[in-house]
C-alpha cells in the first residue's frame, strides 16, 4: 500500500531509506527523546533500523508512521501517523491491538503548527480511508505540547497510567464522535 497525503504545507508519505539523514537528526535529538524514555540513537545505523522496522509495519500491518516533508523546503522535519500496536509486546496502559496516532519533529519546527496539522490530516486518514472504529493515543503529563495536540483534534482523556514510572495520559477517539 503506498501512502501520500497533503495538507496545506506538508506532504506525508511513506518513509523511505532516502530519509535516513532526517530520521537520525529526528532521533538522535536527546530533546526529542524528553518526553519518549530518554534513549535516543546513536548511529545511522540505528536510524536505518528504525526506518526498517516501519517499512515493516506498512507491509505486515497495513498502516505506519508517514515521512512529514516541509512543502515550502521540501525538507524531512519528522513523522506522523498512525501505528498498530499488537500484541502484549507492544501493549500501552495495559491495552493491545490497537490504532495510535502520534508524530515527532525535528526541534526546529516544534511551534509551527506541524503536530496540529498532520496529526489532523492522519485522523482524518485513518477513520475515512482506512476505516478504523478506534484511534488512541498517550503522551506524558509533562508533554504539554503533545496533550494539546491531542485534545485539540478531538481526543478525549479516558485515563492516567503510569509509563516507566511517569504519569502518562491515555486517549480516545470512536469514528462515531469524530467530527462532533
Amino acid at each position: 500500500m503506498k501512502f501520500y497525503l497533503e495538507t496545506e504545507r506538508l506532504i506525508l508519505r511513506e518513509i523511505k531509506e532516502t530519509d535516513l539523514d532526517g530520521i537520525f537528526a529526528l532521533d538522535a535529538n536527546p530533546k526529542v527523546h524528553l518526553y519518549l524514555g530518554n534513549r535516543p540513537i546513536s548511529s545511522k545505523k540505528q536510524a536505518l533500523e528504525n526506518i526498517q522496522f516501519i517499512q515493516e509495519q506498512y507491509r505486515k500491518r497495513g498502516i505506519g508512521r508517514f515521512a512529514c516533508i516541509e512543502k515550502a523546503t521540501g525538507e524531512f522535519i519528522g513523522w506522523s501517523g498512525l501505528k498498530f500496536n499488537k500484541g502484549e509486546k507492544e501493549a500501552v496502559n495495559g491495552i493491545q491491538n490497537f490504532i495510535d496516532i502520534g508524530y515527532r519533529f525535528i526541534p526546529k519546527y516544534w511551534k509551527k503548527g506541524y503536530g496540529f496539522e498532520s496529526a489532523t490530516a492522519c485522523l482524518e486518514f485513518g477513520f475515512n480511508q482506512m476505516n478504523y472504529n478506534i484511534i488512541n493515543a498517550a503522551a506524558l503529563e509533562g508533554n504539554i505540547g503533545s496533550n494539546k495536540i491531542l485534545t485539540k483534534i478531538g481526543l478525549q482523556l479516558v485515563s492516567k497510567f503510569s509509563y516507566e514510572d511517569v504519569k502518562a495520559n491515555w486517549y480516545e477517539l470512536k469514528k462515531e464522535d469524530y467530527g462532533n
